[in-house]
């Protein structure tokens, strides 16, 4: 594999992208017709990329396993997003988004990535309102601002509390201006099952058609993976049913690295499961942590929480951290609610839950201050839990949300596999191990809109590719690798279903590879997945016809990936024999219970081939901001 980052460490950061963004090739407006990338998800990371290469001149190809780009899971995103715009004059700047940023995800990022993404943050917020997204305002007219957790100003832009949503819709709009001008065809209801690579670059992919089964060969110049996490593996998390990791792994498979799978953020903000039938969690805005305090009862107590007296409460996020208070990091408030809840002081049926509490927000700024900031989300937890959030506390607990980890790309975006760019939650490149809350809309919107739009034409303009039609050798017998590989699936007439065997993969990862992870118990899941997976591959129960509509058959692809991506993962937990972000080994923690990183040995990106069982390793070096001890105390 070549881990190199693909930049001069000799350039400051603060002219870094400028200076390689000066210095890439270009291709000219006659040639870049003649010329076919093709984007694959659909999501604002997806849209946003396709829409502004489009409009550059090239023959865009925008793949989407849904009916409709609008239905993409970025519109579930609701809090807002990040940019150091200063408005609010309370010293914010890019280099302290930098700095916030990589501190939050606790040293085991890129700093030339991180900061990338802090420069163009401001420029996502004057194109988002030039396309008319609808961000909040103040009284004057401006756009508003909120804080988030992880910081001490305020830079998140929202729309209420639909904001991804907003965001999709104008990417959406831009996707729609350049298929008007017929150099972009959205291709819906296809899934991506393969890679084709020729002469050892990336030329396209295999899809199968949901509807009708069919597999197609979709060639171009150059493939942009733009397909979000993998967080499902979990079974239950934050993410949309349809989520999963198959195209990212199909990709893996064929040589993309995968960075530091283990990276997968617990979101601290999260309905709480009500039922063993439960297919999904719902996330609540992180946003709400805003004006809510949290707090559970300092006794074990089943009393309702209005009949609990505040000094019978323990605001425990306070309490332990002053400074930060509510808005600490996700990873970190996460663990606090886990260890309350361990301690037997967890509240509503289950007693894993902690309460999330309005009522004195709405005391000192009414009703109506509060419904237009988080009317939505409350009429969304409502309709939920039948509670009312306005005459009652929330409840809320940690639920698998956001993965950090993802194919590996360079400084340029670009995996292990020349011609293959990898943009949003796919890759690992900037939330290193635990990501800011509003940052996924900002790094998505970045690496759409202004990142691979620079990068992407240079690379056509320096690999001088002939065309490839798909009636190519290579086209043909990636088709016949993918029916055969699905075929087999499908002849499995075994007794468990695709989810059975997925809701036991998911209890053995919420277990052992969860918030709190340890030598035994990595060990201890590696051995239960291969005998999951050996289970799987005899006694999968797959319905139906695989030449038709078989929601049964994708559930068992995406299933299968699942097993191999969950073995990955505790290998790669096992092998970091530290403590940094979401991976918590009980091993390495300080004596207040955090996290203790250890730089001298794992300050580096853990790199996997498919099928190793040990990782390459790409160094991190800090040459601006040196790694401190994370503290929000």
């Amino acid at each position: 594999m070549n881990l190199d980052p693909h930049y001069s460490n000799s350039t400051p950061l603060e002219s870094l992208w400028s200076k390689t963004r000066d210095e890439m090739s270009l291709v000219s407006p006659a040639n870049r017709r003649k010329m076919t990338i093709v984007v694959v998800g659909t999501g604002l990371a997806g849209a946003s990329a396709a829409a502004t290469l489009a409009q550059q001149g090239y023959a865009v190809k925008a793949i989407t396993m849904l009916d409709s780009p609008r239905r993409s899971h970025s519109i579930a995103a609701q809090g807002g997003i990040n940019a150091a715009k200063n408005y609010r004059n309370d010293g914010d700047s890019v280099f302290r988004l930098f700095k916030d940023t990589l501190k939050g995800g606790d040293f085991r990022a890129r700093e030339a990535n991180v900061y990338r993404l802090a420069e163009v943050s401001g420029a996502i917020i004057d194109l988002c309102v030039a396309q008319g997204v609808p961000f909040a305002r103040d009284y004057a007219g401006y756009l508003d601002n909120r804080s988030f957790g992880g910081v001490q100003v305020s830079r998140t832009f929202y729309a209420r509390g639909q904001t991804g949503q907003q965001l999709l819709l104008g990417a959406y709009s831009a996707l729609l201006c350049s298929a008007n001008r017929d150099n972009l065809e959205i291709l819906t209801r296809r899934e991506m099952v393969d890679l084709i690579i020729i002469d050892g670059r990336a030329r396209g992919i295999i899809t199968r058609h949901a509807l009708t089964g069919q597999f197609e060969a979709i060639t171009g110049d150059a493939v942009l993976l733009c397909t979000g996490g993998y967080s499902n593996v979990f079974y239950l998390s934050t993410n949309a049913v349809h989520c999963n990791v198959s195209a990212a792994w199909a990709c893996h498979r064929r040589g993309a690295a995968f960075a530091n799978p283990c990276f997968t953020q617990i979101h601290p903000t999260c309905i709480p499961q009500h039922g063993e039938l439960q297919s999904k969690l719902t996330l609540m805005s992180e946003s709400l942590r805003n004006d809510a305090r949290i707090w559970v009862p300092k006794t074990a107590d089943d009393r309702s929480p209005d009949q609990i007296p505040v000094s019978e409460r323990d605001y425990y996020l306070e309490r332990m951290y002053p400074s930060f208070g509510n808005l600490v990091p996700r990873d970190i408030a996460s663990r606090a609610a886990e260890r309350v809840c361990d301690e037997g002081r967890g509240v509503g049926s289950t007693k894993r839950a902690v309460y999330l509490d309005l009522s004195d927000a709405i005391k000192e700024f009414g009703k109506k201050v509060i419904d237009e900031k988080y009317g939505n989300l409350i009429e969304m937890y409502e309709r939920i839990t039948a509670e009312n959030p306005w005459k009652t506390p929330m409840r809320i607990y940690p639920a698998p949300h956001y993965t950090m980890g993802g194919l590996w790309v360079d400084y340029h975006l670009m995996t292990t596999i020349p011609g293959l760019f990898c943009l949003g939650e796919a890759n690992f490149s900037d939330h290193g191990a635990n990501r800011l809350g509003a940052s996924a809309l900002m790094q998505g919107l970045a690496d759409g809109y202004f990142v691979a739009p620079a990068t992407v034409p240079n690379y056509l303009a320096n690999a001088h590719l002939s065309h490839i039609s798909p009636d190519h050798d290579a086209c043909k017998s990636a088709i016949d690798e993918s029916k055969k590989r699905i075929a087999s699936l499908a002849a499995v007439k075994g007794e468990k279903t695709p989810s059975e065997i997925h809701k036991t993969l998911g209890q053995i990862m919420r277990k052992y590879v969860g918030m709190s992870r340890n030598e035994e118990g990595l060990k201890s899941a590696i051995q239960q997945i291969q005998v999951l997976r050996s289970e799987a591959a005899q006694n999968m129960m797959v319905q139906g016809d695989p030449n038709t509509l078989n929601p049964e058959l994708e559930k068992s692809i995406h299933v299968t990936d699942y097993l191999e991506l969950a073995e990955t993962m505790a290998r790669d937990a096992l092998a970091r024999n530290e403590s940094c972000g979401c991976h918590f080994r009980v091993e390495h923690q300080t004596k207040t219970g955090e996290c203790m990183r250890d730089d001298e040995n794992y300050a580096h990106v853990a790199c996997w081939e498919y099928g190793k069982t040990t990782p390459e390793t790409e160094k991190l070096e800090f040459k601006v901001f040196k790694p401190i001890q994370r503290h929000y105390e």
